[in-house]
C-alpha cells in the first residue's frame, strides 16, 4: 500500500492519481486559520489539507469536496483513521456542492494545466487540468460560499498565479498575502502561495511579498522551511 506518514496522521494514497506533494504540505502549513470556524477544502484529494488544518486547529468545522472516486476512497480511509473523523467528505464536483453555511476559509490546491497535452489517466487529467475546475469557477465558488471577511488560499505555479491574480482582481478580490517559493537560492521562484479577500481590505504593497526557499546546499532543508513544516514531517 502506497502511503505517507506524518507526525499525527497517515495518508493512504493507493487509489488517487495525485500523491502527497511538497506543494500541498507547504500550503497546509501556511494557510491563515485565525478566527476561522468553518473551512471548505475544494478538490481535497486524499484529504491532506483538511487533515493538516484540523491538526492545527482541531475545533474547525471542515467540509472537503472531491470529484474523483479513487481519491474519495483514500480520503475516507485517511479521515476515518485520523484523530479528526468529524471532517465531512463530499463526493462530487464543487459546482454542485450545496453549502449549509458560509465559510471563513476556502482552500484549494487547484488543477492548473490549461490546453495542455493530456495523458492516458482520466483521474490524473482531472486532478491536473482545468477542465473540471477552471480558475473562473474557483473564484465564483469562493464568492458564493463566503462572507465579506472570508479568505481564499491557493498554491499555483508562478505563471498561472499571475493569471489567477488578474481574474481575482476583476472579480473584486484583493491579494492579502503572497509567498513566492523557490527550491534553492540559486533558482527563481516556481510556486506562489496566495491568500485573497474581498476588495474592501487595503491592498498589500509589493514589499510585503514573502519568499520561501526549500533547500540550502546539499539538499538540506532551510531553517524557514523547517519552521513552516516541522509540525507535520515525521523526521523533521
Amino acid at each position: 500500500m502506497s502511503g505517507f506518514a506524518f507526525k499525527q496522521f497517515k495518508i493512504q494514497q493507493s487509489n488517487t492519481a495525485m500523491k502527497v506533494s511538497t506543494d500541498g504540505i507547504m500550503l497546509g502549513a501556511w494557510i491563515n486559520l485565525s478566527n476561522a470556524k468553518y473551512l471548505l477544502d475544494i478538490g481535497c484529494g486524499t484529504g491532506l489539507l483538511s487533515l493538516m488544518c484540523k491538526q492545527r486547529q482541531p475545533q474547525l468545522h471542515v467540509d472537503a469536496v472531491e470529484i474523483d472516486s479513487g481519491a474519495v476512497k483514500d480520503a475516507q480511509s485517511n479521515i476515518k483513521h485520523s484523530p479528526w473523523p468529524d471532517i465531512r467528505l463530499h463526493h462530487g464536483d464543487i459546482q454542485s456542492f450545496k453549502n449549509q453555511h458560509v465559510f471563513d476559509v476556502v482552500i484549494c490546491n487547484p488543477p492548473y494545466f490549461n490546453n495542455s497535452l493530456k495523458g492516458p489517466s482520466h483521474a490524473r487529467n482531472t486532478a491536473r487540468h482545468t477542465d473540471s475546475l477552471t480558475f473562473e469557477e474557483l473564484i465564483e465558488t469562493f464568492l458564493k460560499v463566503s462572507h465579506d471577511l472570508s479568505r481564499l488560499a491557493i498554491i499555483l505555479p508562478c505563471k498561472e498565479a499571475e493569471q489567477f491574480q488578474s481574474m481575482a482582481y476583476s472579480s473584486g478580490l484583493s491579494l492579502q498575502r503572497h509567498c513566492q517559493v523557490s527550491s534553492s537560492k540559486e533558482k527563481g521562484p516556481t510556486r506562489s502561495m496566495m491568500e485573497f479577500q474581498r476588495i474592501q481590505r487595503i491592498q498589500p504593497q509589493a514589499s510585503l511579498v514573502e519568499s520561501l526557499c526549500i533547500y540550502q546546499p546539499g539538499q538540506i532543508y532551510t531553517e524557514d522551511f523547517i519552521k513552516l513544516c516541522q509540525d507535520f514531517y515525521l523526521k523533521m
